[in-house]
């Protein structure tokens, strides 16, 4: 009976450190939850923000010489047949495509227009920045429900001498504007296959990921 007492106390202290070890790992940052733990009930990110060099497919129901395929220009606007520089940047496709639809009704009936957009750059605030130590730092635009290995597939991911387990996300928060940052494992998630440390990421974040010492 003492024996079983004895290991039951040991069980215990091992399970105390364990979990005092992974509160103080990375600095003592935080950790995301897994990507894959995320659940359908999670509020949806915010729709996408037309940015700068986007491209636009730009339907008028029943007035096919009225739609058009059209880059953004660096100065945020669009011209469209009958429509010259009507502002683009800074909004999503449902209110540039209500703009499309108040301009035009001046010239035809009731017209209804949609925005799709093709290809996208997205703008500074929507956009997943990797930098440090990898194959090729970017800004990658935000796509929902975009992960970490997302990111990390996008710029070729580590380089050779990158420590992966001492990367770091910033997050920015919107709301009380401040920054918070949070311990990544890209070592584990690309070197050892841990899903577990892949992690949903949001429009705006920014991943660092320092050199090794050795």
């Amino acid at each position: 009976m003492r024996f079983i007492g004895f290991g039951r106390t040991i069980l215990a202290l091992g399970a105390a450190a364990a979990l005092l070890a992974g509160c103080g790992g990375g600095g003592g940052r935080p950790e995301l939850p897994p990507a894959a733990a995320v659940t359908q009930r999670e509020v949806p990110s915010d729709e996408y923000v037309i940015g700068p060099m986007d491209q636009l497919q730009i339907f008028v129901w029943r007035n096919p010489e009225l739609s058009a395929k059209v880059q953004v220009r660096p100065d945020g606007r669009i011209t469209v047949p009958l429509i010259s520089d009507m502002p683009a940047v800074g909004k999503t496709p449902a209110m540039l495509a209500d703009d499309l639809k108040f301009a035009l009704s001046e010239y035809i009936k009731d017209p209804i227009v949609s925005v799709i957009v093709e290809n996208f750059n997205g703008t500074y605030s929507q956009q997943v920045r990797v930098v440090g130590a990898t194959e090729k730092p970017a800004s990658i635009p935000y796509r929902a429900n975009m992960t970490l290995l997302d990111a990390m597939i996008a710029v070729g991911g580590l380089s050779e001498f990158a420590a992966g387990n001492r990367a770091r996300l910033v997050r920015y928060d919107r709301q009380t504007g401040k920054q918070t940052e949070y311990k990544v494992r890209l070592g584990d998630l690309l070197k050892n296959g841990d899903i577990k440390a892949n992690v949903k990421l949001e429009p705006g974040d920014v991943i660092i990921i320092p050199t090794s010492m050795f």
